[in-house]
């Protein structure tokens, strides 16, 4: 099959994702086709004729959408993004095949997130603004000294364990939760596997870097905030709906959580990566969370570096090669157990979950 006839339908496009793509498809020669708009129900028909969609994030790719594109000739869904949930799984098996970009920069996120935590710490996003206004007062950007601290990770996979090399580096110590510990890098690294309880009960500060899925979902709730220290500090660069947006809004009211870094957020789908800097924000919920002085967040911005938009391009456009060489798709998800195509049980000649 020749590059030259192989055409991408490339949703959701920006200008960086624009940049980025043409720079790395130079070494492929792909005919790819950038529409600003999202994915969705009323613009599925656009992608007509193209056997290979890439997708993004916060495109609605439901079973009417998958069924639209299998209609019309689509074989290959290539997320350019590591999550999933914004796709109904079940509704591709036997009709497209789903590729991602597992990883990009477990880098990106985790120093985002440790930004975050030093930021929310010290004021610095506050202080910012005084200063600007010629007003040089130190009161009440009073913080704390992060070293001898205890931070709680719960999600131990790349991004968690940069994460934790970060902190540790600042002389934190390190609780953790994994549905799946990895016993050798506690080892290696000097954190401690905890449950979910003991890791609310003694940490400081808490960071999620897991999935999301059943399990996870408003994993951060009511009830668990209610277990943790007074005026814990809650980052979110995973997924918005791990957390209960309006149990994190009472915890800030009662003042059981001291601050939140969020870079995502539970319906960040009709805002984030937009401009409405002309417009009324109409959710009540963001522009209650937007309202706290100890709330800071960040347009899902964590993944946002130059090595992170290189490595998505190049990830995304080699799927694809593969996909056209007719070679086992090495970042495929299989719909039963969720694992990449090299990991997948099936390919072992075992049962999948």
């Amino acid at each position: 099959m020749e590059n030259k006839n192989i055409k991408i339908a490339f949703f959701d496009a920006k200008p960086y994702d624009i940049k980025s793509f043409d720079l790395e498809n130079k070494a492929f020669n792909y005919k790819i086709e950038y529409f600003n708009y999202r994915l969705n129900k009323e613009t599925a028909i656009t992608a007509k004729g193209y056997e290979i969609v890439c997708a993004f994030v916060n495109d609605i790719i439901s079973e009417e959408v998958i069924n639209i594109l299998y209609e019309n000739g689509t074989k290959l869904l290539a997320l350019r993004c590591a999550g999933f949930n914004n796709l109904d799984f079940k509704a591709t098996l036997n009709k497209i095949h789903v590729v991602r970009v597992p990883d990009y920069s477990p880098y990106a996120i985790a120093e985002h997130a440790a930004a975050l935590m030093l930021s929310l710490n010290r004021k610095v996003h506050k202080a910012y603004y005084r200063t600007r206004d010629n007003n040089f007062n130190i009161d009440g950007f009073l913080g704390f000294d992060m070293h001898a601290k205890t931070a709680g990770i719960i999600g131990t996979g790349k991004i968690g364990k940069v994460l934790i090399k970060i902190l540790k580096g600042f002389g934190m110590e390190v609780l953790a939760y994994d549905a799946f510990q990895n016993i050798e890098a506690e080892k290696e690294l000097g954190f401690k596997y905890v449950d979910l309880d003991t890791l609310y009960k003694n940490s400081d500060i808490i960071s999620l870097h897991c999935p999301l899925n059943k399990d996870t979902y408003h994993l951060i709730n009511a009830e668990s905030i209610n277990k943790m220290k007074d005026n814990v500090m809650i980052i979110n660069t995973s997924r918005g709906q791990i957390i209960d947006t309006k149990a994190l809004i009472e915890g800030l009211k009662n003042k059981k959580v001291g601050n939140a870094g969020l870079d995502v957020y539970e319906e960040e789908n009709d805002y984030f990566f937009e401009d409405f800097s002309a417009t009324v924000l109409e959710d009540d919920t963001l522009a209650r969370l937007l309202s706290f002085t100890n709330v800071l967040v960040t347009s899902h911005q964590a993944f946002f570096t130059k090595e992170a938009l290189h490595n998505i391009a190049e990830t995304t456009l080699l799927n694809i090669k593969e996909y056209i060489e007719g070679k086992q798709l090495t970042n495929e998800i299989c719909y039963k157990c969720n694992m990449l195509g090299s990991d997948c049980r099936r390919t072992k000649g075992l049962n999948c979950f």
